[in-house]
């Protein structure tokens, strides 16, 4: 009875750790749209949701990471307003972009090139 108890102690172990590591990325969810809106004050932006055409807020966090052709930084609000407002002045509705987040809460926005943003 013992050698069983032996074995069974590593194998949940192992089973947990397991667990963790396939469910643990599939807790963020990601929206795939267009981010139309920047409200500055309230750390928050809005994406258009491809597809549907419903406006989802999702708020920011000074650690919420941009990725973007030239690289990866630290979010700033004030720079991709801006990048709205020349979208908007080039007629597309905004920049095309993939949010990850948790709780509506984004951890990372990757602009994309497709040309769902027209």
């Amino acid at each position: 009875m013992k050698v069983v108890r032996r074995h069974l102690l590593p194998a949940l172990v192992a089973c947990s750790v397991a667990l963790v590591v396939v469910v643990a990325p599939v807790i963020a969810d990601e929206l795939l749209g267009v981010l139309t809106k920047v409200d500055i004050e309230a750390k928050k932006v809005t994406v258009v949701e491809q597809g549907t055409d419903k406006k989802v807020e999702v708020s920011v966090t000074d650690d919420t990471e941009v990725v973007s052709p030239k690289g990866t930084r630290k979010i700033d609000l004030e720079k991709l307003s801006k990048g709205i407002e020349k979208a908007k002045d080039r007629g597309k509705t905004g920049i095309p972009v993939k949010v990850t987040h948790e709780k509506s809460v984004a951890s990372k926005i990757e602009i994309t090139r497709k040309k769902q943003a027209d």
